[in-house]
């Protein structure tokens, strides 16, 4: 059995209407990492390499970290396999040092060296600051919902898009009966993206009844929120959405705790580690809500098409086999980098970024481990708020329960 897209007859589908070109990459890492070490892994004069930017340190290596691991993993896999066109596949790491400064640099060497393709960055702001020098020379995949890639442009990005996140959030919120609400964010470009989404949901006609009653910022080097958690106690909100990422995640919620603000709170999806919920245990609210895709484990409580169970059913497996726990960072960027292997074993290993650009770019009814990807219908990104739900941190199971059904709608 192949890794990629359409390597398998169609499956009968019930009601998704999916084509056969469905990613199917995940059989493989079902095998242990043991036997994938021992499986005829291709062999050739040279690797084709796949250069990911990454931010392997500084303060969100955590996502860094945790896309490094899950494409190692691919890598393998898709090895196991044949490689592209016979040739392993290697993914060669560039460290932007959680900078933007540092990836335009990076992606700049690139760049000038033709590289038809890039994976990453992780953040806004380093996608924001790749982006521009792309041109039509090279075809960039970033792995952070919050960008917003130009239209037409050679950068694309992945998951689903932060203002769809956060409207989702306020649907399951109000649903809930939390209508009163407060906002706290970091000042950085992820942090102004969400509160001119939250501003923008407020507006529709469903939210009429919705009331933003506290909003705060501070800024990601802070080392205390106390001045916004008495705001935010003051005003007497049901509910806080926040928006963070990292280092500045876990000071925000030391302070609100600090500061007496027990709250149902929606955090971003990128703070799904395992690492930082157990770091925040002390001091995490009873209730901790993340807009996410439906990847985690979910059993009968949710349905989704059935292409979809099978490739979040295999990633879990796959996992499980590695010895490693699933969790949020290797979402932001496996289907993403499956995407381009894909197109580079239909276009051969000579595609140039134009090609690969245009191949990615009609892709439609693709199922991955986040939903089914339609890049007709949702240009340079496939992902809607139909492949959103709301889940919860779960102390008890340590693991995130799903505790909606797609678009933030509660379950019963």
């Amino acid at each position: 059995m192949k890794i990629g897209i359409g390597h398998l007859p169609a499956p009968a589908c019930r009601d998704a209407g999916l084509r056969s070109n469905q990613i199917w990459f995940l059989r493989v890492v079902l095998l242990p990492l043991a036997v994938l070490a021992s499986a005829g892994i291709a062999h050739a004069a040279s690797s084709y390499v796949i250069n990911a930017i990454l931010p392997l340190t500084g303060p969100t290596s955590f996502l860094g970290k945790g896309e490094q691991t899950a494409l190692q993993v691919l890598e393998k896999a898709v090895n196991s396999q044949g490689g592209i066109e016979g040739r392993s596949v290697r993914f060669e790491f560039k460290d932007d040092q959680s900078s933007a400064q540092q990836a335009v640099q990076v992606a700049s060497q690139l760049v000038a060296q033709g590289v038809p393709v890039i994976i990453g960055p992780s953040t806004v702001s380093e996608c924001n600051a790749v982006a521009p020098i792309l041109r039509e020379s090279t075809f960039m995949y970033c792995a952070s919902p919050g960008f917003h890639p130009k239209a037409g442009s050679y950068a694309f990005t992945s998951y689903v898009e932060a203002r769809d996140l956060v409207k989702v959030s306020l649907r399951y919120l109000r649903l809930r009966g939390w209508t009163k609400i407060a906002l706290l964010t970091t000042t950085d470009a992820s942090g102004q993206d969400a509160t001119a989404a939250l501003k923008e949901a407020l507006k529709d006609p469903e939210n009429k009844g919705v009331q933003l009653v506290a909003e705060a910022t501070f800024n990601p080097l802070d080392i205390s929120v106390s001045a916004q958690a008495e705001r935010i106690k003051a005003a007497r909100p049901q509910a806080l959405i926040t928006w963070t990422t990292g280092g500045p995640t876990g000071v925000m919620l030391k302070g609100l705790e600090q500061g007496g603000v027990q709250l149902p709170t929606v955090i971003s999806a990128s703070n799904m580690t395992h690492a930082q919920m157990m770091q925040y245990r002390t001091f995490l609210p009873k209730e901790v809500y993340f807009a996410a895709t439906a990847w985690p484990e979910h059993g009968d409580v949710l349905k989704l098409a059935p292409e979809v169970e099978t490739e979040q059913q295999l990633f879990h497996a796959g996992y499980k086999a590695a010895g490693l726990a699933t969790e949020g960072p290797p979402t932001y960027i496996w289907d993403s980098a499956v995407i381009v292997i894909d197109a580079l074993r239909k276009l051969g290993a000579n595609a140039n970024a134009k090609q690969i650009h245009d191949y990615v770019a009609s892709m439609k009814d693709i199922a991955g481990i986040n939903g089914t990807y339609d890049f007709v219908k949702v240009p340079q990104r496939g992902l809607s708020e139909s492949d959103t739900v709301m889940t919860m941190w779960d102390p008890a199971k340590q693991a995130w329960r799903v505790v909606s059904k797609p678009f933030g709608l509660p379950i019963q």
